[in-house]
């Protein structure tokens, strides 16, 4: 059955397993650790640097595109019925409520404007501002930063042409 023998050798097989591993570990970490050391070793030198033009300036004026009216004004709503296909999971263009409300109309509607759909308090309190392209846009941005506490989950669009095409298309719906 089990006897002493069997019981030394798991026991022995159990801690030759921790010493390979905790030997693996401290392997793999003086191999791959960049951290100066805690015995007042020095840093470690980068092999190589990137010039992102930084210190000049640079990154200002990378930020500083066309304007979201510049964008807005060169829209291509098929491009945005295109950019639509992520919305779809949630809302419709059918005049039907989905786990969002439908977006026939939203471009120049109020906010919270659809009697029976169940709006976030967040977005009920926005209830007397109008949709315009630009609000759309800011919170097409990130819902979550435009209207803290809506219930929209959606990460939002980072590209500006994304979301310019996508108003330019809902602007079409009526």
């Amino acid at each position: 059955m089990f006897d002493t023998m069997t019981l030394t050798k798991a026991t022995g097989a159990v801690c030759g397993s921790l010493l390979v591993f905790l030997f693996a570990n401290w392997a793999a970490e003086s191999l791959y650790n960049t951290a100066p050391s805690s015995h007042g070793g020095e840093e470690a030198a980068q092999a190589y640097t990137i010039d992102t033009g930084a210190a000049e300036g640079g990154e200002a004026t990378a930020d500083a595109g066309p304007s979201f009216e510049e964008v807005f004004a060169a829209a291509d709503p098929a491009a945005g019925e295109k950019v639509f296909g992520k919305c779809k999971a949630c809302h419709k263009i059918d005049g039907a409520n989905a786990t969002g409300p439908h977006l026939n109309g939203v471009v120049g509607r109020n906010h919270a404007a659809i009697a029976d759909f169940a709006y976030s308090d967040a977005m009920k309190g926005k209830a007397s501002e109008v949709w315009t392209p630009d609000v759309l846009n800011t919170f097409l941005t990130s819902p979550k930063a435009a209207v803290p506490g809506t219930k929209m989950t959606f990460a939002g669009l980072p590209k500006a042409e994304d979301r310019a095409n996508l108003i330019a298309y809902l602007a079409t719906l009526k």
